[in-house]
């Protein structure tokens, strides 16, 4: 069971000791994991807890709104998969102008040593904390020094053993910079890497125009609102996840029916493969569903008229099935 904390007022006073950690972890790629793995492997040899302090909003949204970058996914999805890898709780902080105003030290004492009883804190290379991003590594052992906790400092480079490699064929850092670039570029296979698993996008599922359903191609339409970064416009093989859980193989769309001038990106999912008797009964209206993009079949094309586009639609359901199936 991974304790989920919204405020540092709900950490009993009596948890830890503690190994903890913090950031903002969108995305919780493979350079994240790397940090929690080696977060919770030091947890279990010291017999302590292992903790993640994260925050919402994310810093951005309050420092620079208009600049702020797209989220690759959003909080409960985040927290699922922080809570996948092992950890014993996460503390979700409210990013605010007042959080930021704490120096290093203040931010250290109140909540990693007063509140989580940190005997250990695992931390990038590269971190920085407190008022205006002025604390650093060295701070960070300065402060251990001073609080009585060790410092321990893991590289987000890759995962050991799979190093990971850009256009050039250089290796490059895990970040969450990079699954944004790849996923606007459409590129979901190199953000799976990242990753470490499928992208995905949380959301309702909403009445649409009902055309794909009209052409023989019923589709699972995403709300506006929902979470995770909408990738670049696009045919893609992947996955829909229903509210019990279940995984059905889908060939996806993201754009703007430009075949019938659409005009607002939508997001739907047309599920393949459903058995017989659930054809006419499949209805997932309301649901809160997941779907996953595996890899992308092909750019938006407006095609001349619907025969052509059911033609297409019915190639790209053939070789999303085909590719799922390898997978």
């Amino acid at each position: 069971m991974v304790y989920i904390w919204n405020d540092p007022s709900e950490v009993p006073a009596d948890f830890g000791p503690s190994v903890v950690t913090f950031g903002n972890f969108d995305g919780v790629h493979r350079g994240h994991q790397q940090v929690l793995s080696e977060l919770i492997r030091t947890a279990r040899i010291t017999r302590t807890k292992a903790v993640a302090v994260t925050f919402d909003p994310h810093p951005a949204v309050v420092h620079r709104p208009e600049s702020a970058p797209e989220l690759i996914m959003g909080l409960q999805d985040k927290l699922e998969a922080l809570g996948e890898l092992g950890l014993d709780a996460i503390l979700v902080m409210k990013y605010s102008l007042d959080l930021a105003g704490l120096t290093p030290e203040e931010f250290v004492e109140q909540y990693l040593v007063d509140r989580l009883h940190a005997a250990h804190v695992v931390i990038g290379h590269d971190a920085r904390f407190g008022r205006g991003n002025s604390g650093d590594l060295d701070t960070m052992k300065a402060l251990g020094q001073k609080f009585g906790f060790e410092v321990q400092v893991i590289s987000e480079f890759g995962s050991e053993g799979y190093p990971l490699h850009d256009d050039d064929g250089k290796d490059r850092r895990c970040s969450s910079t990079w699954v944004r670039e790849a996923l606007q570029d459409g590129d979901v296979a190199t953000a799976s890497a990242v990753l470490g698993r499928p992208h995905r996008m949380r959301g309702e599922v909403v009445h649409g125009a009902a055309r794909g359903r009209a052409l023989g191609f019923p589709t699972a339409n995403l709300a506006g609102n929902a979470s995770g970064l909408v990738p670049a416009d696009g045919i893609y093989a992947g996955w829909l996840v229903d509210q019990a859980g279940t995984r059905w193989p889908a060939a996806i769309s993201v754009g703007s029916n430009p075949t019938f001038d659409g005009v607002s990106r939508q997001v739907e999912a047309h599920v393949i493969d459903r058995p017989k008797e659930a054809v006419e009964d499949f209805d997932l209206y309301g649901q809160t569903v997941i779907v996953e993009f595996v890899a992308r079949l092909r750019g938006m094309v407006a095609y001349r008229g619907p025969e052509a586009l059911v033609e297409q639609m019915r190639l790209d359901v053939a070789q999303a099935h085909d590719l799922l199936a390898r997978r």
